[in-house]
């Protein structure tokens, strides 16, 4: 210490204090008005970087404020330098967790743009959150005056260790990340796998997949596994899909009639049923003349893999309703045996009770 210190000095530095916990209160509010404002329009980014500064800047304006009070002490250069220094490792903390928030937060932002879902795919958040956190990290080292060069070379010779123990664990990473950015497989999408697991795409992480089946039940499936399997996305290159459903009317029946009829039918159904595709084309396809009636496909379209439900439901209640109306009818299965006067019975094979 230079000098002695004076009360002049202690209300100096509080009033350094006070003014940066004042400017800290004062820009919350500020960051908190506009993050109101930053609610209300349809790019969710500025409201994750509104939001990261509302932790930030308060930090970052009090340990301001506390870096003048301690200026104006009369504290020794080794004192000065160690709270300097204290005061900077906070705010290179503070700005990693800041920008570890933001920027994984802008990751999510757009992966959920993109895929159109709620869901996201925390694997590109997690690695995005790691690597900001591992450079903060080396960089409080570095300002602490840790060298850096010795810790990098341990950890990449420790690293080539690491795979070989976690070659499972690494495998379902690449896996997943090879799958996201592929784009054969996003959150939302139905799938459904070769093995018989199908359902909703809900999450894609650093090991495995998470898929929910219409029942609400959760499938978790190791990334490598789902890599490595032959597997059909209903939603690409399209949402939309066909649905299929067979019908078969009378040999007595006017197929003009009954074309004319079925059409009006997915029409309405198209129309009136949510999950259909108005601007459906109708299309019957004859294709068959089976045992009791003439076969046909009815193409109907539905706008995701889990309105085909609804839609056939609906389409069957109509048509029947509409076909006994008009009198079309839909016969059922028969077959007649008939039986020649004078052929000689088989003979019933003797059964030989053996008794005790």
């Amino acid at each position: 210490m230079n000098r002695a210190l004076t009360l002049h000095d202690l209300i100096v530095a509080g009033v350094m204090v006070a003014a940066g916990v004042l400017a800290g209160l004062l820009l919350r509010t500020a960051l908190r008005w506009l993050g109101e404002r930053a609610r209300r329009t349809r790019w969710s980014g500025d409201d994750v970087i509104v939001d990261a500064l509302r932790t930030l800047a308060p930090w970052a304006a009090m340990a301001a404020g506390v870096a003048a009070a301690a200026a104006v002490l009369p504290l020794t250069s080794q004192v000065g330098r160690n709270v300097n220094r204290t005061l900077t490792v906070l705010l290179i903390l503070a700005a990693t967790l800041t920008a570890a928030r933001v920027i994984t937060g802008l990751v999510r932002s757009v992966a959920q743009s993109r895929s159109g879902v709620a869901g996201s795919a925390t694997i590109f958040v997690n690695i995005t959150r790691v690597v900001v956190l591992a450079m903060g990290f080396l960089v409080v080292l570095q300002t602490l005056g840790v060298s850096i060069a010795p810790l990098l070379t341990a950890l990449g010779v420790g690293g080539l260790a690491v795979a070989l123990a976690l070659q499972d664990t690494l495998a379902n990473l690449f896996a997943g990340v090879h799958i996201l950015a592929s784009k054969t497989v996003q959150p939302g999408d139905y799938i459904r796998l070769s093995s018989g697991e199908e359902g909703y795409v809900v999450d894609i992480n650093w090991r495995n997949t998470v898929v929910r089946q219409l029942s609400n039940n959760l499938v978790i499936i190791p990334n490598a596994q789902l890599a490595g399997t032959n597997m059909t996305n209903f939603n690409r290159p399209e949402q939309q899909m066909s649905v299929l459903v067979q019908v078969g009317v009378g040999y007595d029946s006017d197929l003009e009639h009954v074309e004319r009829v079925t059409a009006e039918v997915v029409e309405s159904v198209m129309t009136d049923i949510a999950g259909g595709v108005p601007d459906h084309e109708p299309a019957v396809r004859f294709h068959t003349f089976g045992d009791s009636r003439i076969n046909f496909t009815v193409i109907l379209r539905a706008g995701e893999f889990s309105d085909q439900y609804l839609i056939k439901h609906e389409f069957i209640k109509r048509l029947h309703q509409r076909y006994r109306a008009e009198g079309i009818k839909i016969p059922a299965p028969m077959r007649t045996v008939a039986v020649q006067q004078g052929e000689t019975p088989l003979p019933i094979p003797h059964q030989r009770t053996v008794g005790m």
